[in-house]
Parts: structure tokens; sequence; C-alpha cells
């Protein structure tokens, strides 16, 4: 990865781990389904007639209901269950190993000793997660996270296939293409940035579409007029921040990330998210720190630190 890249992931994940702070504050005027709804209603509006869709495939599919409506729909779910905004941050990141054994498994992309070693390092800080349960961490909201990871996971997969750019993909299948040819491809970032956002914002109605009516199935009493009329204006502001930064900028950057690089270089990064998640949440939250989650950030942190090792000495290898 670039050093222009690896800072953009850097600031995708501190966006996505403060984003927790802000769904728990939304999430005090609007049920869980209802504020997914609105959350990508007002991402698509008005992109949506701007932009040239992408091609309307299974990909595109999968993509939509895994990273947004499974992802969003169970994590919104846990934390109005009582799962704490910190730790749903750290827990969701076990759609990292989910990833990148998918990457292995479906699109063959190698990953090394080092990394899977750092993978084991951080699922440990999952584990601390899991035999602490209770309080901050119902059983229910466990469940509904893992189940978001799983989600999240699938749509990460998907997300490299719909945006990655024609040339590099030629260039993974075909060994011929020649080296000017996948070159020429680097100088499209912004056409990849904007196919990018495309595949955001049209994920987005599809899972507008979807959300709004499983909203209306198991909400049905909150489609009321006072629900938006005597929702505070803590909650509007933290929906548009969902929407704008961690939805059009968090994921249209993240999507790009993943066209230009390997899923395994990319996704580790997001083990950030929750030592940023945690942090924000105590400070402007409240949440308790315990030891137990501590040793969990420690762990994680050190499995992202380990997994990412081997991009330092693969570079040095390559130029020995």
């Amino acid at each position: 990865m670039t050093p222009l890249h690896i800072a953009l992931a850097i600031l995708v994940t501190f966006i996505w781990g403060v984003n927790f702070t802000f769904i728990a504050w939304a999430l005090e005027s609007f049920p869980p389904l209802m504020l997914t709804a609105l959350r990508f209603f007002f991402t698509a509006v008005p992109l949506v007639f701007f932009l040239k869709p992408p091609k309307f495939n299974r990909t595109l599919f999968i993509y939509a209901i895994g990273t947004f409506v499974m992802q969003y729909a169970f994590v919104f779910t846990a934390m109005h269950l009582g799962a704490s905004a910190g730790l749903t941050a750290l827990l969701l990141q076990i759609q990292i190993f989910i990833t990148v054994l998918l990457a292995y498994v479906l699109l063959g992309e190698a990953v090394s000793r080092m990394q899977i070693i750092g993978m084991i390092v951080g699922v440990l800080g999952l584990g601390v997660i899991a035999l602490n349960l209770g309080g901050d961490m119902p059983l229910i909201g466990f469940i509904c996270i893992l189940i978001a990871a799983i989600g999240w996971s699938f749509g990460n997969i998907a997300s490299k296939q719909v945006s990655a750019p024609p040339n590099k993909q030629a260039s993974l299948k075909n060994p011929s293409v020649s080296t000017s040819t996948v070159s020429s491809a680097g100088n499209k970032n912004k056409a990849s940035a904007l196919s990018a956002l495309a595949l955001v914002v049209w994920g987005g109605l599809i899972a507008c579409a979807i959300l709004t009516l499983s909203s209306f199935i198991f909400e049905t009493e909150a489609w009321q007029l006072k629900t938006f009329t005597q929702a505070s204006l803590k909650s509007w502001l933290s929906l548009g921040f969902i929407v704008y930064i961690s939805t059009l900028i968090g994921f249209g950057l993240w999507a790009h990330l993943l066209a230009q690089n390997t899923a395994s270089k990319v996704v580790p990064f997001a083990l950030l998210v929750p030592i940023f998640g945690m942090i924000t949440s105590v400070l402007l939250l409240g949440e308790s720190v315990t030891w137990w989650k501590m040793l969990a950030m420690v762990f994680i942190l050190s499995g992202l630190v380990l997994a990412n090792v081997k991009l330092s000495r693969a570079k040095k290898l390559a130029h020995s």
C-alpha cells in the first residue's frame, strides 16, 4: 500500500470508530431498523440521480445486503438492546478475519504466516469479550454483532469484485497483460473513486428499500409523525454524521482502497476501529474502563501490528 492509501485507511477507521458514539445518540430518538433505513435513504438521495449506476448483478446485491442491510440492521439492533458503543466497535472486527479467509478461499489471495499469527492474537481479544458477556454486552447483542460481522465480510468481498478496475482484474487473471497496461489503470484513480461512491449510493438505495419494508413490519408503531417531530437535534445531527461522513465518505474510500489493494492488506486496518471507538465512547458517553476491556484492546492492537509486519519485510525482500 502507498503512504496515501495507508493514511486514508487510518482516516476511515477513525471515522468509523467515532461513528459508534453517533449511533448511540441517534438511537435515543429512532428505533434501529428505522434509523438504518433513514441512513441509507439519505445516502442514496439525491446522489442517486447524478451518479451512473454500477452493473446490477448478484455481486452488487450481495454487497448491499451484506455490508449495509445485515451489518447495520444487526449492529443498530444490538446497541438498541444494550450493547455498549465501545464493545460493539471492538467485537464487530471479527469481520476482519472472516474477510481475509473468504478472500483466500474465493479470490485466491495469499495470506502470510505472520498475518495468520496476527489474526490469532486478534481473536484472543475477541475471546476476552466473549468470556465477559453481560452488562455492557448481553448475549443477544453478542449474537447480533456476529451476524453483522458475517454480513460485512461478504460485503467486503463483493465490494472488491464490483470496484476493481477492469485492467487490474485482467492482470490478475492473465499474467501476459503488459505492465504498461496495468500502470495506465493507476492513472484512473479519480474514476475509481467515483465508481466506489456510486457503489455506496446505489447499494444504499437497495438497502433502503429492504430496510424500510422491514421497519414497517417490525416497527409499525414507530412510523408516526411524532417520531420525527419529537426527535432531538442531537439525534438528527448524529444521523447526518452517520450518513455523510461515515457512509458516503467512509465506505466510498474503503471501497476505493479495496479496489486498489488486496483485501488482506486493507482489511486489517479495520482493527483500529475499536480502538478509536472505545476511546470516544469513554470520553463522550462515559462508558466504564475495565481491565478486560483494556486486555481485549491490547490483543487486538497487537494483532494489527503483527498482521502488517509482512508488508515491510516483503518490500525488503523484493529489493534484495
